[in-house]
């Protein structure tokens, strides 16, 4: 099981799951939406439930409160409520732990992104040219077929001069067409 296994894992199952738990997240403020009529200040005194209904509100535990959402910024500011008491699109997750989340999830991508550009990015470079260690054996491997030649031309005279001492030597094909006379 090599390290293709555990980052084809973590690739195909960690982005799926994570957008779904954002999905989860968001999905009941965009659909229990008010009409933009309704003022947040009328759901103060009631249940995070309520408030929460209209995805411009935001809800503050530490008082009851429902408070409009401060569009013009992206966090509420610590005057308006706490970061651990603010609730906006479902009761049960504050703003720290979703802050939390979302940097983890956001770090985790980037880092399988990287990953897998750095992955990519070697695996190319090692197919397109061989490194010093391949060449330097392609090198060594030329040399000895070079000097295996030369060996078997060398070997080759010798055989020859040893044929013609002896006589055994023939220059011509040994066989001959028959002719007819």
């Amino acid at each position: 099981m090599g390290s293709g296994w555990i980052c084809g894992r973590k690739m195909r199952w960690g982005l799926p799951f994570g957008g779904a738990t954002l999905l989860l997240l968001l999905l009941p403020a965009a659909a229990g939406q008010n009409s933009p009529g309704v003022a947040c200040s009328q759901n103060t005194n009631r249940t995070c439930q309520e408030c929460l209904k209209n995805v411009s509100c935001l809800w503050c535990n530490t008082d009851n409160t429902c408070l409009d959402y401060p569009v013009t910024k992206i966090l509420p500011p610590a005057s308006l409520c706490k970061l651990s008491s603010a609730r906006w699109g479902v009761c049960w997750v504050n703003f720290e732990a979703l802050i939390i989340a979302m940097s983890v999830i956001g770090g985790l991508i980037l880092l399988a992104v990287a990953v897998c550009c750095c992955y990519c990015c070697c695996g190319k470079k090692k197919s397109r040219k061989p490194d010093k260690s391949e060449e330097k054996a392609m090198r060594e491997q030329e040399e000895r077929r070079i000097r295996q030649e030369e060996r078997r031309a060398e070997m080759k005279s010798r055989h020859d001069e040893i044929r013609k001492k002896y006589g055994l030597f023939k220059n011509e094909n040994p066989y001959a067409r028959f002719e007819n006379n």
